[in-house]
């Protein structure tokens, strides 16, 4: 038998049964002591937690039970899951971040020469380039793991009002442009408000929950339009490109056939806030003829901008 056949076999068995010793394994698998611990010495080098306790009463202690078995993968299946943890690492913050590094180091350091060749050099001919974000969410771990968890929380939070203690239920997070939001249910609101996570200062307590709640995927499929406006926009072709890849925005741009476009659909009326400094970029590519709302608020971004370059001479 292999060695490498005989350590996948031990994995599995010391791992299903989390405390051993090493005579158990040496009869179980007619090995001696010594080769025993050598294999102990090569699992904990593959990344096994298993913890050794000397004495007569000694053994091994495998630290988790939640080590997956092994899973074979083909040559490009292994190099499409390094290549998508490369897609996210423009995101400043990530839930289980060094995990994920992990994870695509055991990949790279598991392919062939000729595969770790083929790795190389794509990375010269793809990237996956977004601007990268210099803002930090250290709390992004702890808070998804509340809301898994079904706990409310009571943040320090940092608005454009300044520092508030908020009482609030999370659904989830998600990220968007290189920011992770959190939408939660405020009970000084309440109602569902969305959130920064980078700007959650501190988490002062948790409780826990024993009813349900909504969690993100049903907060998706339940948003609803409560206050329909009419969004109708002209676009010129840079118009239509820079549109077309907004979310909120999908399915929605309508191309002519002379490259420029339109967009025109009901959005909800507390939604102008936040697409009132997508149409300030879009300057003279995206000219808002519906609502009124919108059109005031682009009116009085301009005016801000012209009196903070007014010529003082």
């Amino acid at each position: 038998m292999s060695k490498a056949k005989r350590l996948l076999d031990i994995l599995m068995f010391v791992t299903a049964k989390r405390k051993f010793t090493a005579q158990e394994i040496a009869g179980e698998f007619h090995i001696s002591i010594r080769t025993v611990h050598r294999y102990m010495l090569d699992l904990c080098d593959m990344g096994l937690p298993i913890y050794a306790e000397q004495g007569r009463n000694g053994g091994y202690t495998v630290l988790t039970s939640r080590l997956l078995p092994p899973i074979l993968f083909t040559e490009e299946e292994a190099v499409s899951i390094f290549f998508a943890f490369q897609s996210l690492s423009y995101y400043r913050n990530i839930p289980f971040d060094a995990e994920m590094n992990s994870v695509a180091h055991k990949l790279y350091s598991s392919l062939q020469r000729e595969a770790k060749i083929k790795v190389d050099k794509m990375r010269s001919y793809i990237a996956f380039w977004n601007p990268k974000r210099t803002i930090d969410a250290p709390l992004l771990k702890d808070v998804l793991e509340h809301s898994i968890e079904n706990r409310n929380l009571h943040i320090q939070y940092e608005s454009k009002l300044g520092l508030t203690i908020k009482h609030i239920r999370p659904i989830g997070i998600y990220a968007h442009d290189g920011l992770w939001y959190l939408p939660a249910y405020d009970y000084g609101k309440q109602k569902i408000l969305l959130y920064r996570v980078d700007r959650i200062l501190r988490i002062l307590s948790t409780e826990e929950n024993e009813d349900s709640f909504m969690n993100l995927e049903e907060w998706f499929k339940s948003k609803e339009v409560k206050n329909p406006i009419r969004l109708h926009v002209q676009l010129t072709m840079e118009g239509v490109r820079q549109c077309s890849s907004v979310p909120s925005f999908d399915g929605f741009v309508v191309t002519q056939e002379d490259g420029t476009g339109y967009i025109d659909m009901i959005i909800d009326k507390g939604e102008i806030g936040f697409i009132t400094p997508l149409f300030c970029r879009l300057g003279i590519d995206g000219r808002v003829l519906e609502p009124k709302e919108l059109i005031d608020g682009l009116r009085v971004k301009a005016e801000e901008i012209l009196t903070m370059y007014q010529d003082e001479n």
